[in-house]
């Protein structure tokens, strides 16, 4: 199998997930692909807020903001960023998700199944674009390409936010003893406080269900390597989005052990130094210039 063949083959394959697995809404009124974050009240506050700084980047007005990997516009936060601007374009490999976008969107969206390394657009067309999440899904050999297809199309002056997350990033590693000693507590817990009703529910839980797909293709990067890639060809930046993984906060984050405390003194250090979490923690903001 050839590379293109390859890199065809794995665009499917993420486009036939979101289709039938990732944003099918479940019982719980969230989308299947939440599944991958922490949506407990305890850390509620924190993610809010890192995901409201991608404001902070983007042209606050205009005609057009390209969501490239939309996705269904998930979050709240998310509608924030083309709050005012005129269209949000939404462009995404997957229908499903594009559907899914519209009920939220209505007139205010414009929908286009694409792939985000090859934009179907003319150049100097975007005022903003937000990229969230996405770009792992494709080889890391088109990840400059990619990022290269969004300066093109964005007008100048105008800037680009990209999310994404980091292999093995240095903080998460740090404070890997922290995650196994709570996992560890966290074990304790739930066996004295013996939650029969969740292993009850479990031996419950229906055959097919149990059994369907519960990702797809996944590519990380490290800082490293994308400076390697970009530097010369893209004017970037690398800040913080969040540095703590959802592993991290799962295991160590909790109401009993005034995580929502330990999460605001985080974020206060993530806001003073930007730079250094945007590089060694788990998801960075890049921000792209034209």
């Amino acid at each position: 199998m050839n590379s293109k063949t390859n890199e065809d083959s794995l665009k499917q394959e993420v486009s036939k997930f979101y289709n039938q697995i990732g944003w099918q809404m479940q019982d719980d009124g969230f989308y299947q692909n939440a599944r991958y974050e922490d949506l407990r009240p305890v850390s509620h506050e924190y993610i809010h807020r890192c995901h409201m700084r991608v404001n902070r980047y983007l042209r606050r007005s205009g005609k057009y903001l390209l969501d490239a990997g939309s996705g269904p516009v998930q979050y709240p936060e998310y509608l924030s960023y083309s709050e005012k601007y005129r269209y949000r374009v939404c462009l995404d490999i997957s229908i499903k998700a594009l559907q899914e976008a519209r009920v939220r969107l209505q007139d205010k969206g414009l929908y286009v199944v694409a792939d985000v390394a090859n934009l179907p657009f003319k150049s100097d067309t975007f005022d903003g674009i937000v990229s969230l999440h996405t770009l792992h899904h494709i080889p890391p050999e088109q990840h400059a390409q990619a990022y290269q297809g969004f300066v093109r199309v964005l007008t100048p002056g105008s800037t680009g936010v990209v999310v994404n997350a980091w292999t093995s990033p240095k903080l998460m590693a740090r404070w890997s003893w922290m995650i196994r000693g709570m996992d560890h507590v966290n074990g304790l817990l739930r066996k004295l406080s013996g939650r029969r009703e969740v292993e009850l529910k479990a031996k419950t839980e229906p055959t097919a269900k149990k059994a369907q797909p519960t990702g797809t293709y996944t590519q990380h990067i490290t800082p490293e390597w994308l400076k390697e890639q970009l530097t010369g060809k893209v004017k970037f930046d690398i800040f913080v989005w969040r540095s703590a993984s959802v592993r991290f906060l799962r295991s160590v984050i909790q109401p009993w052990f005034a995580g929502k405390l330990w999460l605001r003194l985080l974020y206060r250090n993530e806001e003073k130094n930007p730079r250094y979490f945007g590089e060694n923690g788990q998801y960075p903001l890049i921000v792209i210039y034209k």
